[in-house]
């Protein structure tokens, strides 16, 4: 059981600076149907936890419309205004990370753990929480800058930290829906990538306890897409696209999985239906960072060739 421990964790190392943009970012959105009476927690129902106004704003300018330049603005202003707020320290991390400035990640990634340590004496649960979070991007500064062969070893004391932390927070509340949502797309990571992992488990973990509900749909979808089920990843992107139709990710996201079903199923509908998908998330490329636009459209040249062979 050690050693399985051990190579699940290596590959949690080797793959920190994929999860750090697509995990954490993803983990963060904000549901469209958040009741607004519990402003700024977009995770709970009941005993909501505060978040600041423009965190929120930021959360609702990503991940509902996809519009990161409308997101660095109202985060920059969290940051003035919410400074305590460890969540926006982590998206702004994830953000640089997307940006490959390496600096700004290493600084976002400092102030998430230094929040996250300093919210533990009020709120337990998310002080924890983000202080594991903090340790997981400080590994993945590790990554950007060392590299995966250099850098895993150094990465063990932050990993063995995220896994602290985790469950510190877990024994504050252990069915708390932010909490599993960010464990469960941890545990989802490892599914795809170990044999001995239970990718079923994984999803039955955010099934049950993760929220809010658009991230946990978004969140099988990739799963799936992963793992290669193609008809299921596209049964979890149409329930996401029902909830947040306004972010061209989601499109983007439903064509990758189309043209996948295409090829397997040498249908030619298929990529047609998966072309047009690429085309709707380009139709608001101009609010999307441009090494996304880029792979967007790689991806879109690479479909049309496919449904037109020679």
């Amino acid at each position: 059981m050690t050693k399985k421990l051990s190579s699940a964790r290596l590959v949690v190392s080797a793959r920190l600076t994929t999860l750090a943009q697509t995990a954490f970012a993803t983990a963060f959105a904000l549901n469209l149907c958040v009741n607004p009476s519990l402003a700024g927690d977009p995770f709970r129902n009941r005993e909501p936890h505060q978040i600041g106004d423009q965190t929120e704003a930021a959360f609702k300018a990503i991940f509902q419309q996809g519009n990161y330049p409308a997101a660095e603005r109202y985060l920059d202003q969290a940051l003035s205004k919410e400074p305590n707020e460890p969540l926006a320290y982590a998206i702004k991390a994830s953000l640089a990370y997307g940006n490959k400035d390496w600096a700004k990640l290493d600084t976002y990634s400092q102030k998430t753990l230094e929040t996250g340590q300093k919210l533990i004496s009020t709120d337990p649960l998310r002080g924890n929480l983000y202080t594991a979070v903090g340790h997981f991007l400080e590994g993945a500064v590790v990554i950007s800058r060392e590299g995966t062969v250099n850098g895993v070893p150094q990465v063990f004391s932050q990993l063995r930290q995220v896994y602290e932390y985790l469950d510190k927070a877990e024994a504050v509340s252990a069915n708390d829906p932010e909490l599993n949502l960010i464990k469960g797309y941890m545990d989802l990571l490892l599914a795809v990538n170990l044999p001995f992992a239970s990718p079923d488990q994984a999803i039955g973990r955010l099934e049950q306890n993760a929220a809010p509900r658009y991230l946990v749909d978004r969140g099988i979808a990739l799963a799936y897409r992963d793992l290669k089920r193609y008809s299921q990843a596209l049964e979890y992107v149409n329930r996401a696209i029902k909830s947040t139709s306004d972010n061209p990710e989601i499109y983007y996201l439903k064509a990758q999985i189309l043209k996948e079903l295409g090829q397997k199923q040498k249908s030619q509908q298929m990529f047609q239906e998966a072309i047009a998908n690429f085309d709707k998330a380009l139709t608001k490329k101009s609010q999307l960072p441009a090494d996304l636009v880029k792979q967007i459209e790689h991806e879109r040249s690479t479909a049309v060739s496919l449904n037109n062979p020679r």
